[in-house]
């Protein structure tokens, strides 16, 4: 595996580990980190931040049927989303890893900082 990328996300709550995809998208992320913001939820489903600026989405499928533990960009918005519950299709979606282990615990969460950063 390499050329993968592994993060960490620590939060006041938790510590979870991702690796990033290597997509163009994942790797402009990656180039933003360490990066601290902060999570709040979205639709019962997922934890979105507000990222400084847009990614890259050169050679990026339209969109993708998200699955709890992946990490994504949405482009329209221009935020981050940890999903901790799988989601319809989504255009404009952008998947930039997963999340090792059960993200399920995020749920739980409520908002708070999060520090994102390379293993």
């Amino acid at each position: 595996m390499t050329g993968t990328i592994q993060i960490r996300i620590t939060t006041n709550d938790a510590v979870l580990t991702a690796e990033l995809e290597s997509s163009a998208a994942a790797q402009d992320f990656a180039a933003m980190l360490p990066l601290s913001v902060e999570l709040t939820d979205y639709n019962r489903t997922e934890k979105i931040a507000q990222l400084p600026r847009g990614l890259s989405t050169a050679g990026s499928p339209e969109g993708f049927t998200p699955k709890a533990g992946d990490i994504a960009f949405y482009a329209p918005w221009g935020n981050l989303a940890i999903f901790y519950k799988g989601f319809g299709y989504s255009k404009g979606l952008v998947k930039l890893g997963r999340i090792q282990g059960d993200a399920g615990m995020l749920g739980k969460m409520a908002p708070q900082q999060a520090r994102i950063e390379r293993k």
